[in-house]
């Protein structure tokens, strides 16, 4: 296009905010504009108005206005200042600075609050106690509190603790994630969890006895089960054999066990290959020459003496000799009598096993949990012969059995419960525990004596330790059917196998256990009185029985509204609510 011929019309001009014409849009505060203007410019295409801000950013609001970052827009909001560029007249607004610390102060003030209502809200839930916090799971435990105290305990397995572990299971130490060993920790702050357990490992290796410089132990298993596992999956490659005792003989299931069609029940079972010994049928006794028999047949990796219902003494140094023989790692399950070892009311497992795995709640009345024992150091010698290798071996068990608990098999360790079990420890080392475990001992005599003088049938005749078991087919009840009456009665017991039943799916029998009667105070006199209430229940499952048949489920229907029942139940409880329940006031 030729521009020669045509005169230029360009104007620069500037207007103030509040000169804006009415068709333009609005220019906000703190801005002018600049307005090209030009007599060649295209008519179709005008140019348009550019804002130059001199300012903040402006925003725009919803409705089309334009508003600065902190949204305010009205005139008494701001300071005016005129001035002149270029013989025009500008105006500048500005914000007061008094009204602007103000809305600022409102702003910060309103966000102080909000920072703290949401502080208040976590702490509302995060400090309510149990009975403000849940009523309903509240309201269940009252229920099995109230339960235990006006029940008669005489689980095997089962005890009651003092209200020191108490506290540090509930404690704040539930808190803490401590994957690893003391002083090697995947996580920061563990300093006083190393304490914590270091203390707790001491302890155990005291409780027992046992010279550090040549026993190890680890404190982090969850149970005896996953103790026993840890040493498995330690010591053995998949596939390698175990041998301990069969589960209807008195064993317990993590020692593999299978059923009589040949389901595999335990992980121990799944991964390994597991051949059992058994007891005599006629004592009840284990047949110790029939175990060397089938062990040197077998050569297991892994001999296993202990087991869940046992009544009776374990003859350790015939399984260490038989283990010689089969070049076997002797293991030594002894989560049912810790306690009395550790009481020294028995024999010592320790002098003879290479490895010993315990639960930590049970005779040991410690919190529930699992503990693993090994040996470490130079393998002794024994008749010139060294056990377990040449004479410069050293046992590997301590690398292996670690590794194997983490990160083989578990994440952090429950480090209220490593607390609670110190706690524990440091009771069983005292005088008192030793005449504790003795009294246990002495009330399971009172207690097999009485059941025996009513001709009652004890598997071995009796016991030699916290347990018995009762065979309850001469009476031609079952170990289910029992235990259902007596639950009703408010006496708890458990249903067992006795060898030679079909006791998978009937069991023949009933374990019977003293501890925890032993920990409310009770005596041998007190046991003679449960003795009679658990004769007295027999009496009324035989009656029930002959009224309503052995379908067991009627007969369930009518174990509440039973006159009989009602009345021992009331006897019980009357006998029960004399002795206090540990840890509680009442």
């Amino acid at each position: 296009m030729d521009l020669s011929h045509h005169q230029s019309n360009l104007s620069l001009t500037f207007s103030s905010s509040h000169a804006s014409p009415p068709r333009r849009p609005p220019i906000p505060d703190d801005s002018i504009s600049l307005h090209l203007e030009s007599s060649f410019r295209d008519p179709s295409h005008p140019v348009p108005t550019v804002p130059l801000q001199l300012m903040e950013p402006q925003t725009e609001k919803e409705n089309g206005s334009i508003d600065t970052d902190l949204n305010i827009n009205e005139e008494d909001d701001r300071e005016v200042e005129e001035f002149r560029i270029l013989g025009h007249s500008m105006c500048l607004k500005r914000r007061r600075d008094c009204d602007s610390s103000t809305t600022i102060a409102t702003k910060r003030a309103s966000v102080d609050h909000d920072l703290e209502s949401r502080k208040v809200a976590v702490r509302s839930w995060g400090d309510q106690p149990l009975q403000s916090a849940d009523p309903d799971v509240f309201a269940i435990m009252e229920k099995e509190k109230n339960r235990q105290f006006k029940g008669i305990e005489l689980i095997a397995s089962e005890n009651f603790v003092c209200r020191a572990v108490m506290e540090a299971l509930g404690s704040h130490l539930t808190n803490k994630y401590s994957e690893g060993m003391p002083g090697a920790r995947y996580y920061g702050g563990n300093q006083y969890i190393d304490e914590i357990e270091t203390l707790c490992c001491e302890r155990a290796l005291k409780a027992f006895n046992l010279d550090p410089k040549c026993w190890g132990v680890n404190v982090q298993p969850y149970s005896c089960t996953s103790a026993n596992f840890a040493v498995y999956t330690g010591l053995l490659s998949p596939g390698d054999r175990i041998m301990g005792l069969d589960t209807p003989c008195g064993g317990n299931t993590s020692h593999g066990y299978y059923t009589p069609n040949g389901k595999k029940v335990s992980s121990a079972s799944i991964f390994f290959e597991s051949l059992p010994y058994k007891i005599n049928p006629q004592s009840g006794f284990i047949d110790y020459d029939k175990l060397e028999e089938r062990a040197l047949d077998f050569r297991p990796k892994i001999l296993i003496c202990g087991g869940s219902s046992y009544p009776r003494e374990w003859d350790y140094a015939r399984f260490r000799h038989i283990a010689d023989k089969c070049g076997s790692v002797l293991l030594g399950d002894i989560a049912q009598i810790s306690g009395i070892i550790a009481a020294k009311e028995c024999v010592n497992p320790f002098d003879y096993c290479d490895v010993v795995t315990s639960t930590t709640h049970k005779s040991l009345r410690g919190p529930r949990g699992g503990i693993i024992f090994f040996r470490k150091g130079t393998k002794p010698r024994k008749r010139g012969i060294l056990i377990q290798g040449h004479e410069s071996d050293q046992y590997d068990f301590e690398e292996k059995i670690n590794f194997a608990v983490f990160p083989s098999l578990q994440g952090g360790p429950h480090n209220n419960h490593i607390a609670a079990l110190a706690i524990a420890l440091k009771q069983v080392a005292t005088p008192e525990y030793k005449a504790y475990m003795q009294q246990v001992k002495k009330n399971a005599q009172a207690l097999a004596c009485a059941l025996l003088r009513r001709k009652c049938r004890l598997v071995t005749g009796g016991t030699d330790n916290h347990l018995l078991l009762w065979d309850l087919r001469p009476l031609g009840l079952t170990g289910k059917f029992y235990e259902k009456v007596c639950e009703a009665c408010h006496i708890t017991l458990n249903k067992i196998a006795i060898y030679g039943d079909n006791g998978t799916i009937i069991p023949g029998g009933v374990r019977i256990g003293t501890p925890a009667m032993t920990s409310r105070g009770c005596l041998e006199a007190d046991f003679e009185t449960m003795a009679d209430f658990l004769f007295r229940a027999a009496q009324i499952a035989n009656m029930l029985q002959r009224e309503h048949g052995k379908l067991q489920n009627a007969i369930y229907k009518v174990l509440e509204s039973n006159r009989d029942i009602i009345e021992l139940r009331a006897r019980v409880e009357a006998f029960a609510t004399q002795f206090a329940l540990p840890g509680y006031d009442i």
